[in-house]
């Protein structure tokens, strides 16, 4: 019976088709994840946007450091340098020679396949006199010519060579193990051990702890768990928080304290920077004992924060720490709104506590818009715009120009905005004007329905409506191009008109005179209208036609006797129609009423199939959006003095702005690129009654650019559940006339069975 025999690859040969797969499989996927990307096609990204952020602070650094950086080069040595180790494996292996072969005793002999008996002893003979031991030739060869001779003439030796491929019959099944013999040799056996013990038993534990220490103490958006438990105790103590508390609470997340973040720095010339930036900007409550507002670390980021919304110029040795700390801010302020909104819903499903006013969540969003651009919060949103400075904005707020912010300044003419704007040079209000035609121009659509009921546009109490929010983004550019190709058309109007006049001549004068009686004639059939209201007789036509004559009457008035003679007659009309209704036979309002019927529930049945289809449309959007998986790369914002590259995100939500409270928790659109469609869920109001709440769409970019639109409820009572539906009802004669079918039919059966039997 055969068995198993298992040994090591003394001659090594296994071993190289190991290490070469092993080699393959490290340095295939390495280089299609390690290998750098194109380096002209991030050149010439950043040189599409040189005209537009080339001021910016971001792309000066990313500039700086596309010219410094050598890891792209360290990467590409490495990753050759694997391929050149495992191209010179793959060669090693293609020249090892055959180790395993197919034993064929004709080959041994040196005749040919199916050699007759006579021939195999002839040819045996032959290397028998040539080879034999006693003749000085070689034992092992000579064997292996006995052994063909005797698989080719021995009728059990044959059978067995043909069966098992072997004269001797089965044999055991060989497995070579692809490591060399010197591993498991007795001379090496204790520094093999001792490698064993230090990979498996010293680095992978300490590698594991250390990942995994590291990794439960950041959440899912990498923000350390004790500064997000930090926000929840200051938004829970604070619910009412203004921006110099929010900023006080900011600045303590623990992300800039050096024993929690390796990242933050401590630096000895603090004790004399700090101070100094202190006595600058005044009015940082230095003096505040509550810990952790009085630790050095988060003084010293409150103070670069404050340093930087006032666009204060620091010294080189704290600008590092500085941009640290501007670039961590974004995602810690919205940590503070998820805080936030997770307050909010405890508050509304348990109660016993003050949710987090509107205005804490509204103030982390401002935070926002002013940490990335670098402003204060009494600041200009002009600002913004490069080569604006606080002098210049005497020139805007003007009474002339009155202009306030980024839409006041778009909605200017050309020649105007070029006048207000005379203090800066050709070039310098081409750059400007460049700058603001790339930021976004927003168009916010609104639906309001109850999804999954029967009419989807009845709101009752308690029912989950769903607000569909379209969101189209547009540059600012193509509103310039709408206003520019509006006052053309106004003059080739104009132009037209004056033509008709040079060739109609005095018709083109009756048409002007038309036109200006258009306000007298709308006075006049509201005057009409307040005739109707007070039920006065209405004229006759001819009496009309007459005044027409003498010209005391225009000819609105006409117009509006006319229709009122219209109308009248139209209900004599209907009053005689339903007389003679009343003469028709039984018959025939029968089917009238069943014609009625018919289209009322064709109109019934087509309602339902546009709800049908409305609603298999969101739950397909649904599926899509939970399959796709967007890039939240969407546009880079303009931020003059933000250090790091940032694309426009915003914050989505519905609030009821009388009484400070959050209605919809705020989705945070990070992939609105040209269009995007969120759903809003709330709870309606558990009474009835008509609510007045707010859409509310706010950039975590751009100051001055956020959207309110009002949003009506109008609540009706909830319909009272049927505890008995009429289709359950079934009348005690039908149930006995069916209990007797039953019997009379288990009888009948019966009866067969008998007759059969």
């Amino acid at each position: 019976m055969a068995g198993q025999q298992f040994q090591y690859d003394d001659s090594g040969n296994t071993f190289f088709y190991f290490l070469t797969s092993f080699v393959g499989l490290i340095v295939i996927p390495a280089t299609y994840y390690l290998w750098p990307r194109d380096q002209n096609a991030e050149q010439l990204r950043l040189k599409s946007l040189r005209k537009v952020h080339g001021r910016c602070l971001w792309y000066r650094l990313r500039l700086m450091k596309a010219q410094q950086s050598i890891i792209p080069t360290l990467k590409k040595a490495a990753l050759l340098f694997g391929w050149a180790v495992f191209l010179l494996l793959a060669y090693k292996v293609s020249k090892l020679d055959r180790e395993y072969q197919e034993y064929n005793p004709y080959e041994v002999l040196g005749l040919d396949q199916g050699a007759s008996v006579s021939e195999i002893k002839k040819q045996y003979r032959l290397l028998s006199l040539k080879f034999h031991p006693d003749k000085g030739g070689d034992e092992d060869l000579f064997m292996r010519i006995a052994k063909a001779h005797s698989a080719l003439t021995n009728d059990e030796s044959r059978q067995n060579w043909e069966t098992y491929g072997n004269p001797d019959g089965p044999r055991a099944t060989s497995f070579g193990i692809a490591l060399p013999a010197w591993i498991v040799d007795s001379k090496n056996s204790m520094l093999v051990l001792l490698v064993y013990g230090l990979a498996f038993m010293v680095i992978l534990p300490v590698v594991v702890g250390t990942w995994w220490y590291r990794s439960i103490r950041y959440s899912g958006d990498q923000i350390l768990i004790n500064t997000t438990q930090l926000f929840m105790h200051f938004m829970y103590k604070t619910p009412n928080m203004n921006m110099k508390r929010l900023s006080m609470v900011l600045t303590a997340a623990f992300e800039f304290d050096p024993r929690s973040n390796k990242e933050a720095t401590i630096r000895p010339t603090d004790n004399i920077q700090v101070p100094q930036l202190i006595r600058e900007l005044g009015n940082i409550n230095v003096k505040k004992k509550e810990p952790p507002f009085c630790y050095p670390y988060s003084l010293k980021a409150r103070v670069l924060v404050m340093a930087h919304l006032a666009r204060m110029e620091v010294s080189d040795d704290i600008e590092e720490d500085q941009r640290f700390v501007v670039r961590k801010s974004p995602a810690l302020l919205q940590e503070m709104v998820n805080v936030g909104c997770q307050l909010t819903m405890m508050a509304n499903s348990r109660g016993g506590f003050h949710a987090p006013r509107l205005v804490s969540i509204e103030n982390c969003m401002k935070l926002t818009q002013m940490i990335v651009q670098g402003l204060q919060e009494s600041k200009s949103p002009l600002l913004q715009l490069p080569h604006f400075e606080e002098e210049h904005l005497r020139y805007c707020v003007s009474k002339k120009y009155k202009v306030r912010s980024l839409q006041d300044l778009v909605s200017l003419k050309d020649s105007d905005r070029r006048s207000m704007l005379r203090f800066l040079g050709e070039e310098k209000y081409d750059e400007v004007m460049a700058v603001l035609a790339s930021f976004p121009s927003i168009t916010m659509d609104t639906k309001l329905q109850v999804l999954d009921d029967e009419d989807s546009n009845n709101i009752t109490a308690g029912s989950i409506v769903t607000v569909t929010v379209t969101l189209t983004r547009k540059r600012m550019a193509e509103v310039f191009e709408k206003e520019q190709n509006v006052t053309p058309c106004l003059v080739v109007g104009e132009e037209a008109s004056t033509e008709d006049a040079a060739t109609q001549g005095d018709v083109s004068k009756t048409k002007a005179k038309v036109w200006q009686n258009k306000t007298k004639a709308a006075k006049k059939t509201k005057q009409s209208k307040k005739k109707k209201l007070t039920k006065k007789k209405p004229l006759p036509l001819p009496a009309a036609k007459a005044k027409q004559a003498n010209g005391s009457a225009s000819g609105s008035e006409v117009v509006a006797v006319a229709k009122e003679d219209e109308e009248d007659g139209s209900d004599k009309g209907s009053e005689s129609e339903e007389g003679e209704g009343n003469k028709d036979s039984p018959s025939e309002r029968d089917e009238e009423s069943d014609k009625q019927s018919d289209t009322e529930q064709d109109e019934i049945a087509g309602d339902d199939e546009e709800e049908w289809e409305a609603l298999q449309q969101s739950i397909q959007r649904r599926e899509r959006a939970l399959l796709e998986t967007k890039s939240k790369v969407t546009h880079p914002v303009y931020s003059l003095y933000y250090p790091e590259e940032k694309h426009e995100w915003w914050w989505l939500y519905i609030a009821d702005r009388k009484d400070q409270t959050l209605v919809s928790m705020p989705y945070h659109v990070c992939t609105l690129k040209d269009t995007e469609e969120v759903e809003l869920k709330f709870p309606a109001p558990s009474k009835t009654g008509n609510f007045q709440y707010s859409v509310i769409l706010r950039s975590d970019s751009y100051l001055g650019l956020d959207q309110i639109r009002p949003l009506k409820l109008e609540v009706h009572e909830a319909k009272a559940v049927l505890d008995n539906h009429p289709q359950w009802d079934i009348p005690e004669t039908e149930e006995e006339d069916e209990e007797q079918e039953d019997s009379d039919g288990i009888e009948e059966s019966e009866e067969e069975d008998e007759d059969n039997d």
